[in-house]
């Protein structure tokens, strides 16, 4: 959070100065450099405080952020035209770039992460699992891009898929998801029509990292809504499904965090006793424990938490930096397949633009 502020006050300054080379800046100050200066810093405000309106407070930051970088992009590759050409220029063509460059960018962020996908894959087993259709779904941090009766439009979307099984990787609410919009979500995975039934595991988020009071329930009131919808919870649990396939949900990863304080079975421990003939579906919310994955002899680990990285270029960062062992899509290791998706939402952020908001149709045979 310190970072982001010193970054938005530089930001601020930055831009400030920049909107001071815009002639009609200059026209209206009438030659004076404090009135630019002034008018360039109304100029920043009026927009962020426009975005504020739009957006809320985070994603106006986010804007000003990558208007930062857009302007610092187009300064620099115009300063150095300058240089090789040798000559000045009055006019500030790059300024007008950088800022259609920004829109237009974070207008197709907005796009990508309001408009949900589905995306297919298809899996092949040796196991005699026969074939199985899969609908995944992560990352749906009620309250962001959508509220809990918007989720409603996506279950439709599902269901027209028919699905035979249903997972949701965790991440179904988010700190701020209010009561009321957890009621619904719950409602709206009950409409859900499969064959074998609705899975979840928890995220990172879906417990709250703070008091329960601030949004009015705990986990245990999740967990009851969910299963009064006929949603199945795992948590370090699994489960034998029509005797043709395990279900094996984990405890998330923030469960090995001090703060909260709990427990997390190796996957090993998880997997101890499991018929090795019948194929085995981990649902891990973070992907971060791929080797021991594989090692177990998982047939499929569906993740989700990275949300497709957000944004490019910084996608893989997760990964650059040792918390996730993929950032997003598929990967094989040894005999188990793994699939994170981007998640059918965002959390706190209104774009995305190193993937698109999808949920996962996954046929295996």
């Amino acid at each position: 959070m310190i970072v982001v502020i010193a970054l938005l006050a530089a930001g601020v300054i930055y831009l400030t100065l920049c909107f001071t080379r815009y002639g009609f800046i200059k026209k209206l100050s009438g030659g004076s450099t404090k009135r630019e200066k002034l008018f360039g810093l109304m100029f920043v405000a009026v927009i962020f405080a426009l975005l504020c309106i739009a957006f809320g407070a985070v994603n106006a930051v986010i804007c000003v952020l990558h208007m930062l970088i857009f302007f610092l992009l187009a300064n620099g590759i115009a300063r150095l035209a300058r240089k090789c050409a040798k000559k000045e220029r009055g006019s500030y063509i790059e300024g007008y770039i950088a800022l259609i460059g920004s829109v237009v960018y974070l207008a197709v962020g907005y796009y990508l992460a309001n408009s949900v996908v589905g995306k297919d894959y298809s899996l092949e087993t040796n196991k005699t699992l026969g074939s199985l259709k899969i609908v995944q779904f992560a990352d749906s941090h009620v309250g962001t891009t959508f509220d809990g009766e918007g989720l409603n439009k996506y279950i439709d979307e599902i269901n027209d898929a028919s699905p035979d099984v249903v997972f949701i990787t965790g991440d179904f609410v988010d700190d701020d998801t209010d009561k009321e919009n957890m009621l619904a979500a719950c409602a709206a995975v009950g409409r859900l029509k499969t064959k074998y039934g609705v899975y979840y595991c928890f995220g990172n988020h879906d417990k709250g990292y703070y008091d329960n009071s601030r949004r009015g329930y705990n986990s245990d009131d999740l967990v009851a809504e969910l299963e009064k919808n006929n949603v199945t919870v795992l948590e370090d649990e699994s489960v034998l499904v029509d005797n043709r396939f395990y279900v094996v949900g984990r405890a998330d990863k923030s469960e090995e965090m001090e703060s909260r304080a709990g427990y997390r079975k190796p996957i090993a421990e998880l997997m101890q006793g499991l018929d090795p003939d019948k194929y085995t579906i981990v649902l891990d919310h973070q992907p971060n424990d791929y080797s021991a994955e594989a090692a177990a002899k998982a047939d499929l680990v569906l993740s989700g938490h990275t949300h497709g990285g957000q944004f490019l270029p910084i996608n893989p960062i997760g990964e650059w930096i040792g918390a996730n062992d993929a950032t997003y899509g598929y990967e094989r290791i040894d005999s188990t397949d793994f699939i994170v998706t981007s998640g059918i939402s965002d959390w706190a952020i209104d774009f995305k633009t190193g993937c698109r908001s999808e949920f996962v149709v996954i046929d295996v045979g």
